[in-house]
């Protein structure tokens, strides 16, 4: 979070809702907040509508209070659901008929099998200890339910999740209750030990520079931006940079995806410079080099303790796809899109047993809690495109992914669920609302999704509309895309690009739920706009400088107006002179004496030199590289291969992910009598 994202909200949540409309009068809304042992109470009353053929109509408010934290905020309430923090729905969108309900378990239902757990009489709680040797944890949640939680004698939490369970508030909630400053330390270990909400923070990463960090519904929605070098392109150094150009531009987490080059030394330099938690795919790192055939149980196991001990925060592992699922892919049209999916695929089919990630989920939990790693548990079986959409495939995975992530809880480990990537914009809530009812709660994270296929190029913007509706409905994190998706590995631009429409995504579905204090930041620079302060409607941008530069390319003074209408046509000006109108005189946002502006910083004028940072006369150039193939002439622009000869060319296409027959579809065999 940025300083211009920082809120000055109290943490409290209303405790008391009422709502009165009585015919043909306004409805009233009274509003009650605890902070501390200070109780505010503040009255609004939302008028009805316009009446249309003789019906008047009120506003549709579900929730509780004004998502901006000003009393005078100008817009009534979010009309997503009352903040449910402790319940199924802490931050959630209205169900649409039709939808699943959440499930009635939580982590709580999946203990280890020599735990206990019961409710009890605060005012009478039992002492903490147990005749037969095993010890007692008595402790009161954030809801007042008083718990009495029985483990084996000497044992000692390692995971985010035994710490919460056994009432414990460790550093890492407290650093991510700083963050989060609508959420109190209790209230993050009570979803926590719900399973509602993990903390990615491996322990080898926290004695480095890991800032902690929450995903959950209770938090604020997250952006995970991918990177990774590949067998042609990049390295080390590149892809340190895309890691700290990425978290400049606001990703949350970061996702080493390389296949290629050193992997063991880039994931090393990335753990060691990132502030953000980390997460793998770690089967690439399995078959570097290697046939799938070969994966075995010792290289698995040899495979997760290195990158585990290297500090790796999250891991996704691609158990929910079993063998049976494989007949329901005959029929998609584009197949496994899941690199992950398709390797562990063919290798089922070559070996004719069931998915070795499968049968070894017991072991790689027992590893991955020494270190407390969490679980992005992969959908090797997502969507590719439009036609393949909540298909028995997909849906037939998740329910294995829902059977593993109770495995996972009784190891008290931290869980969070993969997604599917290409979804039309109507099925997206009953994605969502099926992987709350399944998984019971435990964070969604979601590959866009991509709302159409036909714009690649675009597909940071065709995936970020996507993706702030399944925020809203209940995805916990984002994984943004690219423009290159589908086309290339993305630069610094492609990044930058692919960040920002995932934070528009996320923050737009944050201010839709209702997440106190989230909508004051829009509201400050509304102010600016108001009071047409050029320099404080920079500061307040997400993007300063690209804004900035955008209004200094066609007015370099600082006028009462800007260059889209003019003096005589800008209605906020003139709004701003109606004396009965507060546009523009908000306290500390008045513009003052008109002054001309800096010169442009070079960084600026390059961004108004490479406006869309690909010009179409450089897509141009770059199209020729194939027409030339066809005796077209033409200038073409500079690539890779134009800087390596024949043999080296060969050498690096020989340093390829698998020897796999890709052509049917993605991975599978050609022979193979499924698919």
């Amino acid at each position: 979070m940025t300083s211009k994202q920082q809120s000055t909200y109290p943490k409290s949540t209303p405790d008391h809702l009422s709502i009165t409309s009585p015919a043909g009068k306004a409805a009233s809304l009274t509003m009650k907040y605890k902070s501390g042992a200070d109780m505010r109470a503040s009255l609004r009353t939302v008028q009805a509508g316009p009446a249309i053929d003789g019906t008047e109509f009120m506003l549709p408010i579900h929730g509780a209070f004004d998502p901006g934290s000003d009393a005078s905020a100008p817009t009534p309430g979010s009309f997503a659901h009352k903040a449910d923090i402790g319940g199924a729905y802490s931050f959630s969108s209205p169900d649409t008929p039709g939808m699943p309900a959440p499930s009635k378990k939580t982590a709580w239902d999946f203990l280890p099998d020599d735990w206990s757990v019961e409710i009890v009489d605060g005012d009478t709680a039992p002492a903490a200890s147990s005749p037969c040797g095993y010890e007692a944890h008595v402790f009161t949640d954030a809801l007042g339910v008083t718990r009495r939680v029985t483990t084996p004698p000497g044992f000692e939490p390692i995971t985010q999740m035994e710490s919460a369970r056994l009432g414990i508030i460790t550093p890492e909630m407290e650093r991510v209750a700083e963050r989060e400053p609508h959420l109190t330390a209790m209230q993050i270990r009570d979803e926590i030990a719900a399973g509602r909400l993990i903390i990615p923070a491996n322990r080898a990463h926290l004695a480095k520079n890991l800032d902690p960090m929450a995903i959950g519904r209770a938090s604020k929605t997250k952006v995970n931006a991918n990177m990774g070098a590949s067998p042609i392109s990049s390295g080390t150094d590149q892809e340190v940079e895309k890691l700290q150009w990425a978290e400049k531009w606001g990703a949350d987490t970061v996702m080493d995806l390389s296949t290629g080059g050193d992997l063991d030394a880039c994931r090393e330099a990335i753990i060691e410079h990132s502030t953000v938690p980390i997460g793998t795919v770690p089967i690439y790192s399995m078959i570097i080099g290697k046939k799938i055939e070969d994966l075995n149980r010792e290289l698995i196991l040899e495979t997760l303790h290195k990158q585990a001990a290297q500090g790796v925060d999250y891991f996704t592992i691609h158990a929910g796809i079993k063998r049976a699922h494989l007949k329901y892919v005959k029929n998609r049209v584009i197949g496994i899109v899941s690199r992950g999916g398709s390797l562990l695929a063919k290798w089922m089919l070559v070996h004719n047993e069931e998915n070795i990630m499968y049968t070894m989920w017991d072991e790689i939990c027992m590893l991955m809690r020494e270190h407390d790693v969490s679980f992005s548990i992969g959908d090797g079986l997502r969507p590719g495109g439009l036609a393949d959409a909540t298909d028995f495939a997909q849906l037939a995975e998740l329910q294995v992914i829902a059977e593993l992530t109770e495995r996972a809880w009784k190891f008290g480990l931290q869980v969070m669920v993969e997604g599917p990537g290409h979804v039309p914009f109507d099925q997206i809530e009953y994605n969502a609302k099926l992987q709350r009812r399944l998984c019971h709660g435990a964070p969604f994270y979601v590959l866009g999704p991509l709302v159409t296929d036909v714009f690649p190029g675009y597909d940071h913007i065709t995936s970020c509309i996507g993706a702030t509706s399944i925020a809203y409905h209940g995805a916990s994190m984002l994984c943004y895309v690219t423009p290159k998706e589908h086309l290339g590995l993305p630069k610094k631009g492609d990044v930058k690009e692919g960040c920002i429409a995932y934070k528009i995504a996320a923050h737009a579905a944050d201010v839709a739920l209702g997440i106190p204090g989230t909508r004051d930041w829009d509201d400050e620079l509304t102010k600016a706009r108001a009071a047409l302060n050029w320099n404080k409607h920079f500061e307040l941008a997400f993007d300063e400088d690209t804004a900035r530069a955008y209004h200094d390319e066609d007015m370099d003074v600082d006028t009462d107006f800007c260059a889209m209408c003019g003096h005589d046509w800008c209605s906020v000006r003139i709004s701003k002179e109606i004396q009965e109108f507060q546009s523009g005189k908000a306290e500390g946002f008045e513009r003052g004496k008109p002054v001309k502006s800096a010169a442009l910083t070079p960084e600026q004028q390059q961004i108004l030199e490479s406006r869309g940072y690909l010009p179409p006369e450089e897509i141009h150039k770059l199209a020729s590289k194939t027409k030339k193939a066809v005796g077209a002439e033409g200038e073409k622009a500079a690539c890779h291969s134009d800087y390596v000869d024949a043999d080296e060319a060969i050498e690096r296409q020989g340093e390829v992910l698998v020897q796999l027959n890709t052509a049917p579809a993605h991975g599978i065999s050609s022979e193979d009598r499924l698919i």
